[in-house]
């Protein structure tokens, strides 16, 4: 088993583990720093795919975290990189915001509403009516579905919205199609984010607040798993499923070192 000490690249979850709602949670600024000081391999992974890196940067940014936007990876890159190396310039109706078509286009994709070899859904605050009934048009003509993550609901400041998942549900019942996620709990996730920096899973850990997400595909992957509780895993939660974490902590904090960096410069 991999001791954290030998760990040389980190993964972690941003919500729940380095930011509450817009607040950076207690440990973070310090330890992305303790990571930079020390030329840690690392990236922050978040499933939510309406954001490009460079959004999200920013907002981190505005909340007190310095994560540059290459050291960040959405469930959006995670789904275009997984498309490019499946159908290189391949062609795709989007269901999704910036942060997804951003990834698409960049990845060589071509959206169109013309025989798209996919359909892909990813988060969006417009689903249209339309749009969804195109989708499903589509994909009973021969597209392939794929959705960028399974996650039922997300967060808003009112309570929770229909998301990802509540939509890819909405099309599987009327195609009788199931997507294809690539998105956590998917450990595909973790090893195209491991493959962007040259890190391997024998001394990578995932850091996570969430059981069936980030620890079930942290597990998957072959990495050293920390649950923090400082999003919405508690102890009864922990107990409710039948694989555990190799470590629990209460926040990030603990894992910012008492001692100061030494750096290889002169």
């Amino acid at each position: 088993m991999t001791r954290r000490e030998d760990i040389e690249c980190w993964l972690t979850d941003m919500d729940g583990v380095l930011v509450h709602e817009n607040s950076p949670l207690p440990g973070a600024a310090q330890l992305l720093q303790q990571w930079s000081d020390a030329g840690t391999p690392f990236l922050v992974l978040t499933n939510n795919s309406i954001f490009t890196p460079r959004d999200l940067s920013a907002r981190l940014r505005a909340s007190g975290l310095n994560v540059p936007e290459d050291r960040i990876w959405t469930s959006a890159l995670a789904t275009a990189d997984f498309l490019r190396s499946q159908a290189p310039g391949g062609t795709a109706f989007v269901i999704g915001e910036v942060g997804l078509t951003t990834a698409l286009h960049e990845a060589g994709f071509i959206m169109t509403e013309t025989n798209p070899d996919y359909v892909v859904v990813g988060e969006t605050r417009n689903y249209s009516f339309e749009a969804i009934t195109k989708a499903i048009r589509l994909l009973l003509n021969g597209a392939r579905f794929i959705s960028t993550n399974p996650d039922a609901t997300g967060p808003s400041a009112d309570g929770p919205l229909p998301a990802t998942g509540a939509i890819s549900a909405l099309i599987t019942k009327a195609t009788g199609m199931e997507p294809y996620v690539v998105g956590k709990p998917n450990p595909m996730m973790f090893r195209s984010a491991m493959n962007k920096i040259g890190a391997h899973s024998e001394n990578t850990a995932m850091i996570g607040d969430r059981m069936d997400t980030d620890i079930i595909a942290g597990i998957e992957a072959g990495l050293h798993t920390i649950l923090v509780m400082s999003g919405i895993s508690d102890d009864a939660e922990v107990h409710r499923y039948p694989f555990r974490p190799d470590e629990i902590l209460s926040g990030v904090h603990e894992l910012v070192s008492k001692e100061p960096v030494e750096s290889d410069a002169i």
